[in-house]
């Protein structure tokens, strides 16, 4: 009878507490509704949260809120908000939260010349952190006349802003010739092209990172002729990724490297 008079007790506080907050919600962005304790943490896909709430965005908003148990969270997924968050607020969103997560690269070439273009549109659809690091905010702020609270989770879908209808034409192709006569470059001045996200908390490496892809990329290109292993054709190619914090194909890419050039 006394334990489960507390339990009455533990979850009417509980829920009171629950609807006591969502009196508060009322100039938070739009996102999908949450439970106690859990927030949406029901909803969660880790095969590809960056899919996950990608697809989320579509229904509420290129400024999404989300509550991962008690953290809350917003999810950035345009470039015209990636630009309101990074640049307008960098100050206030330039804190980091303790999960840091380390890129990597992946690989992608069709000729020597024509590398950097590769590379670029690479990197739009195959960012090497989806979901980028989060940032944590520090003070409170008014974005796009929403207001977000201190300890905010900002996470910034670089995956999703690649495919911005607004940003880019035709965004779910793989087309580098877009960027023959684009001036577009990942540096973190373009907010439709962040892979190392932009403002005070860009990634350092940048540079340093595209060397390491561009370089061994074009010698690659420049050494041998490539094909396709017998019986396999280009649709076969399998462009599926592994779930996790970066960017990893799910199936190996096979190539045949010929006629070594010395």
């Amino acid at each position: 009878m006394v334990l489960s008079l507390l339990l009455l007790i533990v979850s009417l506080a509980i829920f009171g507490l629950f609807f006591h907050c969502r009196r508060h919600e009322t100039h938070r962005p739009p996102g999908p509704p949450g439970l106690p304790l859990l927030g949406n943490l029901h909803q969660f896909d880790k095969s590809a949260p960056h899919l996950h709430r990608w697809q989320l965005s579509k229904q509420y908003g290129s400024l999404m809120f989300l509550s991962f148990g008690t953290v809350p969270t917003l999810v950035v997924s345009s470039a015209k908000m990636a630009k309101e968050v990074l640049e307008n607020h960098d100050l206030e969103v330039s804190s980091r939260p303790s999960l840091v997560g380390r890129q990597k690269m992946s690989y992608n070439g069709l000729d020597v010349a024509f590398t950097p273009y590769v590379v670029k549109e690479k990197l739009r659809l195959y960012p090497p952190s989806p979901l980028l690091v989060p940032r944590e905010v520090t003070e409170r702020c008014n974005i796009a006349g929403y207001i977000i609270e201190p300890k905010t989770l900002v996470f910034i879908n670089a995956w999703a802003i690649g495919r911005d209808t607004e940003a880019w034409e035709n965004p779910e192709e793989f087309n580098p010739q877009r960027f023959l006569s684009s001036f577009i470059d990942f540096k973190g001045q373009d907010f439709e092209l962040i892979p190392f996200c932009a403002g005070r908390r860009s990634c350092p490496g940048i540079h340093m990172g595209a060397l390491n892809v561009e370089l061994p990329l074009t010698n690659l290109l420049y050494t041998f002729d490539w094909e396709l292993p017998h019986g396999m054709k280009r649709e076969d190619i399998d462009t599926d990724i592994k779930p996790g914090i970066t960017t990893h194909k799910k199936n190996e890419l096979c190539l045949m490297a010929k006629n070594l050039v010395l």
